[in-house]
């Protein structure tokens, strides 16, 4: 017989023997609690894997005064490894309670991909399916869009079917209920804008053209990219939450069991509604942000109300209107679009719900940074 080789702890042990040559004696004292350190199941493993004459091991608990879950644990390590190697586990040594308790452990055997395996993948597999699922994204943005147009051209038609109380309860909620926030956060940026042009303008003693400054900057742009990113925030992310809390509740399903079209009841009207919308905030932005700015020259650079009004009206023309005007327009269009295609595509859950509103305002926004990236260089290739 070998001698047994002790490794202990505080108040647990872990001994071997082999009472056989093919049968190693596993001898388990003192107290095994989650509360002291114990033993790891590889050094019994490291002693099965260095004599492969190893066919079975036993127990022997005897010295064993405690045991809890930590004890269990250990156990079912080895009775799991063993198994991969084909090597016969026998419980007897194992008092009643402990034989009892790893019945039923192992009584259901474990669900396949149950246990989460952390396999770190290759960067060139992961290129590969980012790529495939940015492809399979774009061919479903694309797919929304064919169908709200076809949406659009059956509303032209007079065959789309959805709740004209739905337009106009989206009508509101998009127009006269984001009226406060949206004056607001123009009128500031009006004065932010104659704060900046001021610092500079005041150095050539031209501070009167704040008022030109102001007045083109919120009228052909910044009026419309406020009012965009104010939508994406607010309305963008609450028609991508309530059609995502419809797809969780299979509300989306019943509409399309009933043979409603989803596009025409749910999309149609908050797309229509924002389209008639941010012009008219756009507008009203415009008005808000020159506001700020007359506060500014009138109350800090010494220009007269008079002053200040025929500089702005002398500065502006109807291209500088016409350009906000399409901004808001397509800025509408873009974040009605962003916000329905990610409420369709949400999942079934609730945490799915917080994605989708979350893409939803990051869609938004960087569609609308493209957009007047874009307007913006052809308009000055055109001239206008």
């Amino acid at each position: 017989m070998e001698a047994a080789t002790e490794n202990t702890t505080e108040a647990c042990g872990l001994g071997f023997d082999r009472p056989a040559e093919d049968t190693l004696l596993v001898r388990l004292t003192g107290s095994w609690t989650i509360a002291h350190k114990l033993p790891a199941a590889a050094e019994v493993q490291r002693h099965v894997e260095s004599d492969p004459v190893i066919k079975q091991i036993n127990f022997d608990t005897r010295e064993l005064s405690g045991w809890d879950s930590g004890l269990l644990s250990f156990l079912t390590k080895i009775i799991n490894q063993c198994s991969e190697k084909n090597i016969t586990v026998n419980q007897e040594g194992l008092t009643e309670g402990i034989q009892k308790l790893l019945q039923l452990a192992f009584a259901v055997p474990e669900r396949k991909g149950a246990r989460k395996e952390t396999v770190r993948e290759l960067l060139l597999p992961r290129i590969g399916a980012s790529t495939i699922a940015a492809g399979q994204a774009s061919v479903d943005t694309l797919n929304f869009i064919g169908d709200a147009f076809l949406a659009f051209l059956k509303f032209f038609v007079g065959r789309a079917r959805f709740q004209h109380s739905d337009l106009m309860l989206t009508i509101q909620q998009c127009g006269v209920q984001a009226l406060p926030i949206v004056s607001l956060i123009s009128l500031l940026v009006g004065l932010i804008l104659a704060f900046i042009g001021a610092v500079q303008l005041m150095m050539f003693g031209a501070q009167i053209f704040v008022a030109d400054l102001v007045g083109i900057a919120m009228t052909r742009v910044m009026g419309a990219v406020m009012v965009g990113v104010i939508m994406a925030g607010r309305t963008g992310a609450a028609f991508a939450a309530q059609i995502g809390t419809m797809q969780v509740n299979e509300e989306i399903d019943a509409l399309q069991t009933l043979g409603i079209s989803p596009m025409e009841f749910l999309v149609l009207p908050r797309m229509l509604a924002l389209i008639l919308m941010m012009p008219l905030l756009c507008l009203y932005a415009d008005l808000m942000g020159i506001l700020g700015g007359f506060i500014v020259g009138v109350a800090m650079l010494d220009i007269s109300s008079t002053q200040y009004i025929d500089q702005t009206i002398n500065a502006l023309n109807l291209y500088h209107f016409s350009i906000g005007l399409f901004h808001a327009l397509v800025f509408g269009v873009l974040v009605a679009l962003a916000g329905c295609l990610r409420g369709i595509q949400c999942g079934r859950s609730a945490s799915a719900v917080g994605q989708a509103t979350t893409s939803a305002v990051v869609t938004s926004i960087v569609a609308i940074v493209v957009a007047t990236a874009i307007i913006t260089i052809v308009a000055n290739l055109l001239g206008i």
